[in-house]
């Protein structure tokens, strides 16, 4: 029974979700999450686990997504290791990864609270794989009936992808820290992933022929598609 000073906390993430970073490639080791739903008082600890499969020299990543929001880097940590590496935001004792096996892999995130409330992802990297293609990017100008506002928006898809990348947007060379909505991984028929990220801008920036760059990451690889207004069609 909860009562009215209890606040239920549920830790969500999904069941055999894949982040090995290779989706698509036969042989590829899957990365396995359990259980599917933690649900845990505020103040309490939550604990969920996770398999790396056949990989065993690799540490394990943890994220932190809220719905609608872009994933944040939690924590990573290899079973040999003396010392856990955090994200920016992020540090013990609130959240702590630990080793079973040198594949088994445990987040705990202590005296929850309400904003601990997310989908938690764990990935490794698989380096028997020694090729990943790039993902194929597009960004799309304003609409004309945007521009009629002071705001608009530039769209940058990123297609034929695996599920897990980091987007990031550059405008004059610069990093863009606000304005950004990144939508979750969508599976398309051919087992690649499609990544939609929205960059707010301001009209008169876009008037000015300012240079936007969409940036997507995959570990140390990048790739990056610019956009500007003298190179869009004004029809």
């Amino acid at each position: 029974m909860l009562f009215s000073n209890e606040v239920l906390i549920k830790v969500l993430f999904p069941l055999l979700h894949v982040f090995s970073l290779f989706a698509g490639v036969s042989g590829v080791t899957v990365v396995t999450q359990k259980p599917p739903v933690v649900s845990v008082r505020k103040g309490e600890t939550a604990t969920m686990d996770c398999n790396l499969g056949i990989v065993t020299n690799e540490p394990a990543w943890w994220y932190k997504q809220i719905p609608g929001g872009v994933p944040q880097y939690v924590v990573r940590f290899r079973h040999d290791w003396s010392t856990q590496y955090y994200g920016s935001g992020f540090s013990s004792p609130k959240f702590t990864c630990t080793h079973q096996s040198t594949t088994d892999y445990r987040l705990m995130i202590k005296n929850v609270e309400e904003e601990d409330s997310a989908v938690y992802y764990c990935k490794t990297w698989d380096t028997s794989v020694k090729h990943l293609s790039p993902p194929v990017l597009t960004v799309f100008p304003p609409s004309s009936a945007e521009l009629q506002s002071n705001t608009a928006s530039l769209v940058c898809l990123s297609s034929q992808s695996v599920p897990f990348v980091d987007v990031s947007w550059l405008a004059a060379g610069s990093p863009v820290s606000s304005g950004i909505s990144t939508s979750t991984a969508v599976q398309r028929p051919d087992q690649t992933y499609q990544i939609s990220s929205f960059l707010t801008i301001q009209t008169s920036d876009w008037n000015m022929d300012k240079v936007y760059t969409c940036k997507v990451s995959l570990g140390s690889q990048t790739s990056e598609k610019t956009i500007k207004m003298s190179e869009c069609s004004t029809e």
